[in-house]
């Protein structure tokens, strides 16, 4: 018991990039533009998309769900980062560790079955788009987003459930400049075998099928867009002998043109 509440009040300290006050400020200034242009760049997405009816199609609304995540992913980590940046004492507690870990792993999840949506979307879009309106409704799409986030949610519960019963009675510093799951496990003074198996089991599944949609649907795309392009060039060349030459009208004509050109030779 008295382990297990060491590991529970337990705090950290994240090692961050450097303690050199030049760099630290040098990154301060890096780490800020960056995520003030990721929250203007993808509110503005945002907004322009609600803005304008036209731009309300499924695949303006993933984008837009896509800035969503985006902002909240660049929000679990930036704001503590820039405040490591400006401080000496660069702890966190359990709780907040715990609590950055879970929604990190909830939002880089849900970005990647988004990212795979977008891309089954664009695939419809693209090779059946006579049944587009139909499979793509407004009630699917929301479906689809609703799904995404589940699907982050449901992996971030499971790996969490395993970390909070780790105990954290060694070294308290983590290397790196957030809570990541990795850099957590590395800390344990207990087996984390069972950790790193669903770790790469689950990220192993999670990877496996969002890349291989991504790659199938654009495999799919790019197929079709070959085929509009060979059927640009090749039906016009075929064009004369299918409506022309078969054509008794035209047979007749032809052959006596052929006719005329032998009687003069």
């Amino acid at each position: 018991m008295a382990e297990e509440n060491r590991s529970l009040a337990a705090e950290f300290i994240l090692e961050g990039f450097s303690d050199h006050p030049k760099m630290k400020a040098a990154l301060f200034v890096v780490f800020l533009l960056i995520y003030v242009i990721t929250l203007l760049g993808n509110v503005g997405i945002i907004v322009l998309i609600q803005a304008d009816p036209r731009l309300h199609t499924s695949m303006y609304f993933f984008l837009s769900s896509l800035s969503v995540v985006d902002i909240c992913f660049s929000s679990v980590v930036a704001p503590r980062t820039l405040m490591n940046f400006l401080s000496e004492k660069r702890t966190i507690s359990f709780t907040g560790c715990t609590g950055q870990t879970f929604f990190y792993i909830v939002f880089v999840t849900t970005e990647c079955f988004l990212l795979a949506v977008m891309a089954y979307d664009r695939y419809v879009a693209i090779c059946n788009p006579l049944l587009y309106s139909t499979i793509m409704t407004r009630r699917q799409c929301v479906q689809f987003v609703v799904g995404s986030y589940l699907g982050g949610i449901l992996n971030a519960i499971i790996q969490m459930a395993f970390i909070v019963r780790l105990p954290f009675c060694g070294s308290n510093i983590i290397n790196h400049f957030f809570c990541d799951v990795p850099p957590l496990l590395a800390l344990s003074c207990a087996s984390t075998y069972m950790n790193e198996m669903i770790l790469f089991s689950l990220a192993g599944i999670i990877e496996l099928t969002t890349v291989t949609t991504i790659l199938v649907s654009y495999i799919f795309i790019s197929c079709a867009i070959l085929r509009i392009r060979s059927a640009a060039v090749v039906i016009p060349m075929l064009n004369p002998l299918i409506y022309s030459l078969r054509n008794q009208e035209v047979k007749g004509a032809l052959s006596r043109v052929v006719e005329r050109i032998t009687v003069r030779v």
